[in-house]
């Protein structure tokens, strides 16, 4: 296989622990072991106390994926498949649906492995390109003419990264039987599920909505638990999940026997878990709402609808974000992502507010910009 670089992750591997903050970063801030392993039950502290370090269920844990199934309202603990993490479940899943003369429409901008691994694996893929100035909303109708005879999947990211964009129940209907109608499988990537600023926004999760509805989750972003590397993929589609299992014998086998009892506790616990999450993002946005309004001449936003990221645009005449960023970490120790690294042409950049060090950051952000602005 051959595939191209990865830009968000070299970037981040290049910046992302030589910073004092990241005011980019896309998950929430990291939960404290400690306080996780006091949210345990009777069942899972035994399960950590006299756990053994050896292999693990290659479809994971069963009393994981009984907890995992339970996020939905159609799940089965067997049409759950356990993976290391997000990114080995997409690469799995597009490497089996996908291949040469195969068709994909993917929401863009977006993960870059949701299109190059699909591209990777010899599909043709159209990026269906969100727009600011439809504030960053899913155009059914448009993404309606994209498909083709020789479509094969539909991959939408809702609540979206990077704008924080989340499709209306209306939309998400329309999208969901269109998919019906033209017999695709819908990957409907919901790692910021449960983190809707108004809760009546949530949606149907893709594998509740249709059969061929695959739903992608992950314990890194809403859970705030990226060390654990635990993510998954629900479906109805037993006879695709079997495919996949299959094709994961080659990546990983199976994840960390630590890993899966700690989203155990994690997912047992959830009500407690996201309620952290939420206060974290909660806390924060008004700061990033005042931020932006005190300073329309150098920053544009769409303020987003769910999750933990946003999608401002830099106005200040004559810079380049990639240019104002190199600055910015330079001077402040502060890290942006700009656009360029999702490929977008324009003056864009992610902001992270699910960090706990997000005042901070944003003073030091506000220092350097007033300083430009003179």
């Amino acid at each position: 296989m051959r595939i191209a670089d990865f830009a968000l992750e070299r970037y981040f591997a290049r910046w992302e622990f030589a910073v004092r903050h990241l005011l980019c970063a896309s998950d929430v801030e990291g939960y404290p072991l400690a306080e996780l392993l006091a949210l345990a039950d009777d069942e899972t502290r035994g399960l950590w106390e006299g756990l053994r370090l050896g292999y693990t269920e290659s479809t994971g844990h069963p009393l994981l994926r009984r907890e995992i199934a339970g996020l939905y309202e159609r799940i089965d603990a067997d049409e759950v498949l356990v993976f290391a993490g997000a990114e080995e479940a997409i690469f799995c899943l597009l490497n089996v649906l996908l291949g040469p003369g195969d068709h994909a429409v993917v929401t863009w901008p977006g993960y870059q492995s949701l299109y190059e691994v699909a591209r990777a694996a010899g599909s043709d893929v159209t990026l269906h390109e969100l727009r600011e100035a439809d504030g960053w909303a899913l155009d059914v109708d448009r993404l309606r003419a994209a498909l083709r005879p020789e479509t094969r999947l539909v991959v939408v990211n809702a609540p979206h990264n990077p704008t924080g964009t989340l499709p209306t129940h209306a939309e998400w209907r329309v999208l969901t039987d269109l998919c019906v109608e033209a017999g695709v499988h819908l990957l409907s990537d919901e790692v910021y599920r449960f983190l809707e600023f108004d809760p009546a926004d949530r949606l149907v999760a893709g594998a509740d909505a249709l059969d061929r509805g695959v739903s992608l989750g992950v314990m890194s972003k809403s859970f705030a638990m990226a060390g654990l590397r635990i993510g998954w993929l629900a479906t109805r589609d037993r006879a695709l999940l079997e495919r996949v299992a299959a094709f994961k014998d080659y990546t990983t086998i199976c994840s960390s026997a630590p890993s899966e009892i700690l989203a155990l506790i994690a997912l047992r616990a959830r009500e407690t878990v996201l309620t952290r999450s939420r206060a974290i993002v909660e806390a924060n946005l008004p700061l990033l709402d005042a931020f932006f309004a005190e300073r329309p001449e150098a920053f544009v936003w769409v303020r987003p609808r769910a999750g933990s990221v946003a999608f401002p645009r830099l106005t200040l005449p004559g810079t380049t974000v990639d240019d104002f960023a190199a600055e910015l970490v330079e001077a402040e120790g502060v890290l942006l992502l700009p656009g360029s690294r999702f490929g977008h042409p324009g003056n864009h950049f992610r902001v992270g507010f699910g960090r706990t060090d997000l005042p901070v950051a944003l003073g030091r952000l506000a220092a350097f910009a007033d300083l430009r602005l003179g």
